[in-house]
């Protein structure tokens, strides 16, 4: 029996493309078994029990990458956690360990490579996190996303594959989904996304927004877990959600343009679906390189969260009246990831 175990967490971004490729593995392999190690405290867990694979959580250091007493701690947690990785490891011993990055896959990997276990590592954003610098040197096989990220490991061991996405999400039906959320026919919808974790700065910036915009347009605003807000005065075309799951294929087939975080994992979703989208990437961070190269592609347009919310509001209005901008935008989606994704990387580790 084929037996893999798949690491990462934290937030949603290392998790989908691994989903994905769990899809094809169990087409090719119906016996395999599946082991998921994650975070206590991320939102993973919900997403891959929902997908049917066994998930275990073990203790995650972080090392953030501005001062902080809490960096003194982490060699302790990664420590830890490299101990119950070790123990999980030589429970189930898998034929080979999968992860795209996230700080909990790290001493699952070391844990691995100790233990003599193949790893495979795949890189979505357009520059490698630390998680991946970390574990790469241990990989025996490395994919990615962009044919740039070659440059960023051992070219021996590397293969461009673009970014897995779920299959679900091609099923969705915009008649279901305006049924579903109670959604206008005729009128335009935004989806919001947040990110898994949820973004504080970027959901108030809607709801500012939305108010502004009245009925014009009808809202879908994912918030992330925990990130619910309450709006006593929000229109019947505004519609909240903390968290989708199985639904969010729903919410895709029903957007007209999406505002969103910029982790690779949505951003490459969107582009498979060919849906426009206003990036707001978390200022300072990776995602600011994500949503730069989308905006070079012609695909999507980027947002400051920093900026005021008419500065939002004027732009969405501006691209809703634009359909043959819109239509560029979704064809130059469409060209930016490998729909066969999935399969490709599959062919790397079975």
């Amino acid at each position: 029996m084929t037996k893999i175990l798949f690491s990462g967490g934290g937030t949603l971004g290392s998790v989908t493309p691994l989903l994905a490729v769990a899809e094809v593995i169990h087409d090719r392999r119906p016996t395999a078994e599946f082991l998921w190690i994650g975070t206590k405290d991320g939102p993973e867990r919900r997403l891959i029990e929902g997908a049917g694979l066994k998930f275990i959580a073990i203790t995650s250091g972080r090392w953030r990458r501005f001062i902080t007493w809490r960096n003194l701690l982490t060699p302790f947690f990664v420590l830890r956690g490299l101990i119950e990785a070790f123990i999980i490891l030589c429970r189930f011993w898998p034929d080979i360990v999968i992860s795209a990055g996230g700080f909990v896959a790290v001493p699952v990997i070391w844990s691995a490579w100790l233990l003599h276990i193949p790893i495979h590592i795949h890189q979505m954003d357009w520059q490698p996190g630390l998680a991946n610098k970390l574990s790469a040197p241990l990989a025996k096989t490395i994919s990615v996303t962009f044919e740039k990220s070659k440059s960023d490991f051992d070219p021996r061991r590397v293969t461009v594959i673009g970014n897995p996405v779920r299959r679900f999400l091609f099923a969705g039906s915009a008649v279901i989904a305006r049924e579903n959320f109670g959604l206008r026919k005729e009128t335009p919808t935004i989806l919001v996304l947040g990110g898994g974790t949820g973004a504080t700065a970027l959901n108030q910036l809607v709801i500012e927004t939305m108010l502004m915009l009245g009925d014009r347009v009808q809202f879908l605003h994912i918030t992330g877990s925990g990130k619910s807000i309450e709006v006593p005065q929000a229109p019947n075309t505004y519609h909240q959600f903390s968290f989708l799951n199985k639904e969010i294929a729903l919410a895709y087939a029903a957007a007209d343009l999406v505002v969103s975080r910029a982790g690779m994992g949505t951003l490459t979703e969107l582009a498979a679906l060919g849906l426009p989208a206003i990036i707001v990437p978390i200022p300072g961070s990776h995602q600011e390189a994500n949503a730069e190269f989308f905006v070079q592609c012609g695909a999507a347009k980027m947002f400051d969260e920093r900026q005021p919310a008419t500065s939002l509001s004027d732009l969405i209005q501006s691209l809703l009246a634009d359909q043959n901008q819109l239509q560029r935008m979704s064809a130059a989606m469409l060209k930016i990831n490998d729909p066969q994704a999935a399969q490709r990387l599959v062919d790397l580790v079975l």
